[in-house]
């Protein structure tokens, strides 16, 4: 059975020939056209000889029944032979050169078949290229943000070629390389991020001292600026400072801490004289390792690593910050470098506290703060006790009141230094005490005790402006004149004063009230003069060397100085505003004082004098055995009444009571004395001659007491001193004059 495929081709073959048979030789070109297109030009070639032979054999009939007929067509068929011959030589060569030609056709459409390939492959490159070019585009850009050290960019970035890029040309061997090499690049990052911070924390290290000191100066601006303010309310319409323009924009933008967060916690101030600005804490040191390694570890999931890491290198930081210098009691420089550094420490805290989400936290602050509060107020103490000049534990307390001012701006609670500093007052006080105790031992080492001479008015003037001291009797003498003190009085009173002063200087800016500070001045001047000045009193007093007139001066000094403390209680009440007469207001105890002083001296008077005279006795020659008396009082006597005389002319400045008392005292003691000289035990013989010699002495010690060598005395008060020695020596007389009948 045949196929059918050959069943077609036979059809179609079949088709063809009647196609020649019937068509015009002109159309005959596209009918053998479609038998070599063909796969089968062969069967037709076949079945073309078969029609021919059938035509042979038809022609051969119709030649036998025509054969004329044939002859003339043989003729005609020789005639179509050699035309066909012509043909057929005609078309060989027209194929010939049709080969010829085509040659350079075939060769172009092979260069055209290569060409197209090409092109479709380059095509094919180039979009696979266009999928490629980003990803080598963006690699490149993570490696030259990662050699910038720009890494948070740089993590975004191969955050985007994992997973936006790479995964469309992950079948390259390229991207494969790149998807291993990630997980490195991340570390890498987290590695070179964490460098950065650690560089970053001993930045901030070196530069604490330079931050505290530039908070602290601002501080000191402001504080200064608030002076202004309060002493010149006319501030409104005027210039503003740069703080407080900073302070007002934020405030009306969100309403957190007082400082900036911008700047780091540290504004700008505005010197209205040199207009400098004082650079924050983001002008020291670049705060941006931080924010970067802060998100890259967010980036990574790792922020709490990060967070656990920052707090505990800061702590760290903070233990050595909060660690004092051994010799920084030594200067004011030490103080303020340890004050420096712990301020910028927190200044740095106050600004990552405000510009990161929660790498710190209050909690985590104020435990910090707790921390060095305790530190630093131990440290205080400890350091503030080896200070003996009171001119740096004033300069301390400054330093520390600008130290807690600083720091309350940034709102850490600073009550207990202000506390501490109530403490440090007390040694402040024991000082000054000290200090003047060196003063006033000078002044009095240095006086002369003698009443101060005034030449003119303006010496005149110039002591009253000193000293208040009113005497009417006084300014009505002309010049030359004196004052009945010496000069220690106005320069004891002047001291006192500065004392005054300088306690009030320490109790500045202490936020106390008025009658605090009235009362601890009041306290500390008790002490000056009931402890201090009394001391230096009493020692001086108390000299070997010290004379009688120097006594009678000290007596005339602290008469007036008593009278003196009513001007100093109206004193400090100026100056505190605090009228003595208020409640549980502390009164000044220096009338004690120099009454105390005063007492010492006539003591020491009265001491003095009996001295004296002892030493002039010491000089008594009596001949107990003489048989006529001499013409006159012994000489010792009459030297020993001299001096009396001379010494109590001095007296006439010293209240009457004092000189009184004095001459009292020394008769009594001359009496006395005389007494045990005549009843001595060694004196065993006594003539009538003697008796009348030291009887002439005695009646000089009675007209020197008739004398009144001291007004006040009524009657023979001073007599009476010598009476009992008069009754002795009558009763030896007695016994002596019938003895020599």
């Amino acid at each position: 059975m045949a196929e059918p495929g050959s069943l077609e081709a036979a059809a179609e073959h079949e088709r063809i020939l009647r196609e020649i048979e019937s068509t015009d030789t002109a159309c005959i070109g596209p009918t053998l056209r479609s038998v070599y297109d063909g796969e089968e030009h062969g069967r037709f070639m076949e079945k073309l000889e078969a029609r021919i032979r059938n035509h042979d054999r038809e022609i051969e009939k119709m030649c036998n029944f025509h054969y004329q007929g044939f002859v003339d067509s043989i003729t005609e068929l020789l005639k179509v032979r050699g035309e066909a011959q012509k043909l057929k030589n005609q078309v060989t060569d027209t194929n010939r050169k049709l080969q010829n030609e085509g040659k350079e056709l075939i060769i172009a459409m092979e260069e055209l078949k290569q060409c197209r390939l090409q092109q479709r492959n380059i095509s094919t490159t180039v979009d696979k290229l266009m999928l490629c070019l980003p990803v080598l585009e963006m690699y490149s850009k993570l490696r030259e943000q990662m050699k910038s050290k720009r890494h948070y960019p740089a993590l975004k970035t191969l955050e985007h070629l994992e997973h936006t890029y790479l995964p469309q040309v992950s079948h390259y061997r390229f991207c494969r390389v790149m998807v291993d090499n990630i997980p490195k690049l991340r570390e890498e990052i987290k590695e070179v991020s964490m460098s950065d911070l650690k560089d970053f924390l001993e930045s901030i290290r070196k530069h604490s001292d330079k931050i505290g000191e530039t908070a602290m100066k601002q501080a000191q601006q402001q504080r200064n600026l608030d002076n202004i303010v309060s002493q010149h309310p006319r501030i409104g319409g005027g210039k503003k400072s740069k703080k407080e323009v900073c302070a007002g924009s934020d405030l009306e933008v969100k309403n957190t801490s007082p400082m900036s967060e911008q700047d780091s916690g540290i504004l700008d101030v505005e010197d209205e004289e040199e207009d400098e600005e004082v650079p924050g804490a983001q002008d020291l040191v670049d705060f941006s390792p931080v924010h970067r390694c802060l998100h890259i570890y967010s980036v990574l999931g790792a922020r709490e690593t990060f967070e656990n890491y920052y707090r505990k290198q800061r702590r760290k930081q903070a233990r050595l910050v909060l660690q004092p210098p051994s010799n920084m009691h030594e200067t004011l420089d030490g103080y303020r470098k340890y004050f420096n550094q712990i301020v910028g420490f927190f200044v740095v805290e106050d600004h990552i506290l405000h510009t990161t989400q929660g790498l710190v936290n209050r909690a985590y602050i104020d435990e910090l703060w707790e921390l060095a509060l305790s530190k630093t107020i131990a440290a205080l103490r400890t350091h503030s006790s080896y200070c003996s000049d009171p001119n740096l534990v004033l300069d301390l307390k400054n330093l520390i009141v600008l130290f807690a001012d600083t720091l309350q701006g940034y709102g850490f609670p600073v009550n207990q230094l202000f506390d501490m500093l109530l403490e440090i007052r007390d040694q402040y006080s024991e000082t000054l005490l000290k200090k003047w105790s060196g003063v006033f031992r000078n002044i009095l080492d240095s006086d002369n005790y003698s009443p101060i001479p005034v030449a003119n008015e303006e010496i005149y003037k110039k002591i009253v402006g000193q000293f208040p001291f009113q005497d009417a009797e006084l300014e009505k003498q002309p010049f030359p004149k004196k004052f009945p003190f010496s000069e220690f009085v106005p320069k004891v009173y002047s001291q006192i004063k500065e004392f005054i002063y300088a306690c009030l200087k320490f109790s500045e800016d202490l936020h106390l009230s008025s009658t605090e500070v009235d009362d601890m001045i009041r306290k500390s001047t008790n002490l000056l003069l009931t402890r201090t000045l009394s001391n230096c009193l009493q020692t001086v007093i108390k000299r070997r060397n010290i004379g009688l007139t120097e006594l009678v001066q000290i007596i005339i000094n602290t008469t007036h100085l008593e009278k003196s403390c009513r001007f100093l209680e109206e004193f400090i009440t100026n100056i505190t505003n605090v009228l003595p007469e208020t409640v549980h207001t502390t009164k000044l105890y220096g009338t004690t004082t120099f009454k105390d002083a005063r007492h010492a001296a006539e003591e020491e008077i009265y001491t003095n004098l009996n001295q004296k005279i002892d030493q002039f006795l010491q000089l008594v020659d009596y001949d107990w055995m003489a048989a006529e008396p001499g013409s006159r009082a012994s000489d010792y006597l009459i030297d020993l009444i001299a001096f009396l005389r001379s010494t109590f002319a001095v007296f006439t400045h010293l209240p009457g009571k004092v000189a009184q008392t004095a001459c009292m005292s020394a008769c009594k003691h001359l009496s006395t004395s005389l007494m045990q000289l005549l009843l001595e035990v060694e004196v065993r013989q006594l003539t009538l001659g003697a008796l009348q010699q030291f009887n002439l002495d005695v009646e000089e010690c009675e007209q020197f007491a008739r004398s009144g060598p001291v007004p006040g005395f009524q009657g023979d008060t001073l007599q009476l001193a010598f009476i009992d020695l008069r009754q002795v020596i009558f009763q030896l007389a007695r016994q002596l004059i019938p003895a020599s009948q």
